[in-house]
């Protein structure tokens, strides 16, 4: 049976909604198994942001930046109603692992909880920051 080595997000600019002050990305969280094959767990995810000042005025948006909030984006979400954050986040990892479990992979969330989670941006993506 595989095992699951760490978790990979990969983030690519959204072309069908970026133009000259909006840029809009997709977050893609995977599973990486020990043998290099991948388990999409999330692929609905996503982000924009707008800037209407001139060019040289923008803030910068760094790789950085956009590492950290796409760790965010593929969750686990923020507490709604009366659940706390370690209800959210169990709920979170045990809806992930029941992913890979329908794929014939055995894992326990709180495993996966504990993964290595890399961020890599897509070339495009890397350009546009380059260019902001």
């Amino acid at each position: 049976m595989a095992a699951v080595n760490r978790l990979l997000t990969y983030v690519d600019l959204d072309e069908a909604v970026t133009g000259a002050q909006h840029t809009s990305v997709t977050a893609r969280l995977a599973a990486v198994l020990v043998d290099d094959r991948r388990v999409v767990l999330l692929n609905d995810r996503g982000w924009s942001w707008t800037s209407s000042a001139p060019t040289a005025t923008r803030p910068q948006i760094s790789a950085e930046d956009i590492e950290k909030e796409a760790r965010m984006v593929v969750g686990p979400d923020e507490p709604t109603g009366s659940e706390t954050h370690e209800q959210m986040a169990a709920g979170h990892w045990s809806f992930l692992a029941g992913i890979l479990a329908r794929q014939g992979v055995d894992v326990r969330a709180r495993e996966l909880a504990e993964l290595p989670h890399d961020v890599v941006l897509s070339e495009d993506l890397r350009a546009r920051i380059r260019g902001q």
